[in-house]
């Protein structure tokens, strides 16, 4: 500690009186991250080595937007986007839970959560990752959470519901293909209910900046 503080110090003097001499020759190639002095220079300035970085694609982080996952919804792992197990991308990550956190994209197809300890998961080799869920978009047809696919983590303009017999409506197949057959669809998004058109039948919650959807009957 003694020699690299004179170092310093000199490198300082050097510097402020102006000399004739372009740098200070330190014993050292460089200074690494953690402050300690590299391997002995052979040059006459000193360098500091780059420092590796993780990729920004599979792997770097964690089902990271962008990224892709196998197969299921309860039971998955990352995979390259390029592989024959890849079933859907991310399209939005969010830490936390569903519940307090931001809702995922409109075109969603449905949601993985994340648990907080997922070692044999984990990308970082720290053992652990944090709680949150993924917004998935299938790779491939079909999409439920396109408008009337019948599916996805939100009812959107487009959607068509079935009365579920407590007050509350589900979502299904606009196409009719689906277990349940039909009987509104959400033809708007509004912030009051006294913005939906005359032929409303049905107002929706959909949540977001216009939480009311308008149902017309089918």
């Amino acid at each position: 500690m003694r020699d690299r503080s004179s170092v310093g110090v000199v490198c300082g003097l050097v510097v402020l009186l102006g000399t004739l001499l372009t740098g200070c020759q330190s014993p050292s190639g460089g200074v690494t991250q953690d402050g300690r002095l590299g391997e002995p220079a052979t040059g006459r300035t000193a360098t500091v080595s780059p420092v590796p970085t993780r990729p920004s694609g599979y792997g770097a982080v964690f089902l990271a937007v962008g990224e892709c996952s196998s197969f299921g919804t309860t039971s998955f792992t990352e995979v390259p986007c390029a592989g024959e197990r890849a079933a859907a991308r991310v399209v939005a990550r969010h830490d936390g839970t569903v519940r307090d956190g931001p809702r995922c994209p409109a075109a969603t197809d449905f949601v993985l959560h994340i648990s907080e300890q997922r070692p044999a998961s984990d990308e970082d080799g720290d053992g652990a990752v944090p709680r949150g869920y993924a917004c998935m978009r299938n790779l491939q047809p079909p999409h439920p959470g396109d408008p009337g696919g019948g599916g996805g983590p939100r009812t959107i303009v487009g959607d068509c519901v079935y009365g579920s017999g407590d007050g509350q409506v589900r979502e299904t197949a606009c196409d009719g293909e689906g277990e349940r057959k039909p009987q509104y669809k959400v033809v708007r998004a509004v912030a009051e209910r006294a913005d939906c058109p005359a032929p409303t039948a049905l107002y929706v919650r959909l949540g977001g900046k216009r939480p009311v959807g308008c149902a017309r009957p089918l």
